[in-house]
């Protein structure tokens, strides 16, 4: 197991349960330490700044979205690090501005493709996108 690894915090919110319980057992078997939460509001409620290193935020929750969860984290912990999970169809038009795009939405048109993590992801993938993703500095 990676030392580095050993010591990074994830959290991964998704209204969906399975995606929650497979993205958490894919990361700590990697030596990850992993919180999950299906409640964006609870999520919020409950977030502090610098308590994670890497928050993984699904775009489609009921109330709030994604994008709109990642602004409010950042009210609380203005470096907040994330990443999002979409759907493959939603990241093309709706994120990256080829179909309806959303005000809330422009300023994540730039970011790169590696903050994005499409559904379904392999737990190889996975792991691989949150190693690259999450600083390795400690």
């Amino acid at each position: 197991m990676n030392s580095i690894r050993k010591e990074k915090r994830v959290l991964v919110v998704d209204d969906e349960p399975d995606i929650t319980i497979v993205f958490k057992l894919a990361l700590e078997e990697a030596g990850f330490i992993v919180d999950t939460n299906h409640d964006p509001f609870v999520t919020l409620s409950k977030f502090t700044a610098s308590s994670y290193d890497l928050v993984i935020l699904d775009l489609r929750m009921p109330g709030i979205n994604g994008f709109e969860l990642h602004e409010e984290m950042r009210k609380i912990d203005p470096k907040v690090l994330v990443c999002f999970i979409t759907a493959g169809e939603l990241y093309y038009d709706e994120v990256r501005g080829n179909g309806k795009e959303k005000k809330e939405e422009g300023q994540y048109c730039k970011l790169d493709g590696e903050r994005f993590l499409q559904k379904p992801i392999s737990n190889v993938d996975l792991v691989k996108r949150i190693e690259k993703i999450i600083p390795q500095q400690i």
